[in-house]
């Protein structure tokens, strides 16, 4: 049963990256995408303005993803598999939204908001999980799944 689990909650991950990641961008949006494969990851990625999209995937050891995102209609979608784990975004704003995907160890997921209909999604599986979120604002919705 536990394997069933652990395969359905990776589907769901896997699921939600996909649908964040497809959701259509506005003309003018900058994005940032970073893959990163192997041992001792990092990632810090700061954007200012409208429609700004970070799309960070890690798998080995080190793993750490920081996103700092201002404005309106933002996106920052992680998907870390390895050890090491971490993904501490902020956001500032209306309309953002956050998705975590975390398999394997240590996990971790802090993610403020501040702003109005901002969203979060928080997949975690595998050993340490812990998932911190603040929201501050109205119409705010967050989803953590955690195994």
């Amino acid at each position: 049963m536990r394997l069933a689990v652990s395969t359905s909650l990776t589907s769901t991950a896997l699921a939600l990256a996909i649908a964040l990641f497809t959701l259509p961008a506005e003309a003018g949006s900058n994005r940032v995408k970073v893959d990163q494969w192997g041992h001792n990851h990092s990632t810090a990625v700061g954007q200012t303005g409208h429609h700004q999209q970070v799309s960070v995937t890690q798998r080995g050891r080190g793993n750490l993803s920081l996103s700092t995102q201002d404005g309106a209609r933002n996106r920052v979608v992680v998907g870390q598999v390895g050890c090491g784990n971490i993904a501490d975004t902020a956001q500032s704003g209306r309309r953002n939204i956050v998705g975590v995907s975390q398999i394997g160890c240590r996990n971790d997921a802090t993610v403020t908001q501040t702003g109005q209909r901002n969203a979060v999604g928080v997949i975690q599986t595998g050993s340490g999980n812990t998932a911190n979120t603040t929201q501050h604002g109205s119409g705010n919705v967050v989803l953590i799944i955690q195994d």
